[in-house]
């Protein structure tokens, strides 16, 4: 997947990926199309350490869920 585009095909490709790498009990609650590319730049920052990482922390889980909060369209 070319992930260099804003697209709203790659924002949800980078959430579902998310989603798995995270492991959430809440994922269904995340829905991929709840987010815009207006906030890309940002999802691309938190797929990139999502899925940079073979381990992730509580804490970490816990931080980037946090974001993808935030970014989630109300």
């Amino acid at each position: 997947m070319d992930l260099s585009q804003p697209t709203q095909e790659n924002v949800e490709y980078m959430i579902e990926g998310i989603k798995s790498k995270l492991k959430m009990a809440s994922a269904a609650a995340m829905q991929a199309s709840a987010f815009s590319v207006k906030n890309y730049e940002d999802i691309l920052d938190i797929y990139e350490v999502a899925m940079g990482s073979d381990r992730l922390s509580i804490s970490q889980v816990e931080a980037l869920v946090s974001e993808l909060g935030r970014l989630r369209d109300k």
